[in-house]
């Protein structure tokens, strides 16, 4: 036997207490209390209470709960039975529906294995991957991850945040963090090299060293850390199965330059940004007016230097500034 009690709505639920039959209708409220509807189609009677099968007349996916509140009593999120007055359907339809949800969930679950051993395939190409790869001292493995955020229903109330891509960077053999060696590592993929230049704003503390514009959405870059070298091998291991999402070098980049007017060097510094070195304190508030950004920690060459950074689509108004001609 079972007791369920809830102190948001101030009930007591005994599951060895039947209180719905079979062909009643159940409506359920999710996040939002966005509404579904559910028809019971068996109860069992087990060791431990009541438990009600369901299937939702709407989209044919099987549900199971042994707590069901009257929906005369409703006060938030949860599964209700029609009570005042009871609602049934049809019989005959309660059993066309259950069998067509059954067959559903059978195929979801043949589905969900398939998906499972291809899963493991890949899992183990990237383990044996990562057993190569990974340094016998690892502290620590940074990573870049795409998210996206969601909302899940039309309130905006109830959002949810995933990751739709991991890229391995690099291994670290400390734990400590720090952004200098986030930023090191974001060369490492095109899409985030942009995260290399020292920005501050770019720069979050409050739910663990992250570097990126948000933790909620677009590219960031964070050390993850654990215990042992098979803990990092056995959570990174489906990541490492595609050599797409490894990347512990800097791609070599042949930057085209051109230079003009004496000491002016124009370089495709990256696929979205362009970046000009030289004499450029005569013309600073020019360039600045444009949208650069001067920096004193660039690479050119193999070397730090200082210089200005734009986006590429400034790279006209650049060269205007500069004198240089096509």
């Amino acid at each position: 036997m079972a007791k369920y009690i809830s102190l948001f709505g101030g009930t007591t639920t005994d599951t060895q207490i039947q209180v719905a039959k079979e062909n009643q209708i159940v409506i359920g409220y999710g996040p939002g209390m966005r509404q579904s509807r559910y028809v019971i189609y068996k109860v069992e009677h087990r060791a431990d209470g009541y438990m009600y099968h369901m299937a939702d007349t709407d989209t044919k996916e099987i549900r199971r709960t042994d707590i069901l509140s009257p929906l005369s009593q409703k006060f938030g999120i949860g599964m209700y039975y029609t009570d005042t007055p009871a609602e049934f359907m049809d019989a005959f339809e309660v059993a066309a529906l259950a069998g067509e949800a059954e067959q559903k969930a059978q195929e979801k679950a043949e589905a969900q294995a398939r998906a499972k051993a291809e899963h493991d395939r890949i899992a183990a190409i990237g383990a044996e991957r990562l057993e190569r790869l990974m340094p016998a001292d690892v502290k620590g493995v940074i990573v870049a991850e795409l998210n996206k955020t969601e909302y899940t229903d039309h309130t905006y109330d109830y959002r949810e945040t995933s990751s739709i891509r991991t890229v391995i960077l690099g291994f670290s053999t400390t734990t400590r963090n720090g952004f200098g060696e986030l930023r090191k590592a974001a060369r490492n993929l095109p899409e985030t090299a942009h995260l290399a230049e020292y920005n501050k704003d770019y720069e979050h503390r409050y739910s663990g060293f992250m570097l990126g514009k948000s933790p909620a959405y677009g590219w960031s870059i964070h050390k993850m850390t654990h215990f042992t070298r098979k803990g990092f091998i056995d959570t990174l291991a489906y990541t490492a199965g595609s050599e797409d999402n490894i990347r512990l070098t800097a791609p070599k980049q042949e930057q085209g330059q051109t230079t003009a007017q004496g000491e002016f060097i124009l370089v495709d510094y990256s696929e979205k940004a362009i970046a000009l070195f030289g004499d450029t304190k005569p013309i600073k508030d020019r360039l600045s007016d444009i949208g650069g950004r001067f920096n004193g920690r660039l690479t050119h060459d193999g070397q730090k230097r200082a210089g200005w950074i734009f986006q590429k689509a400034k790279e006209a108004q650049v060269r205007e500034a500069i004198g240089m001609t096509e």
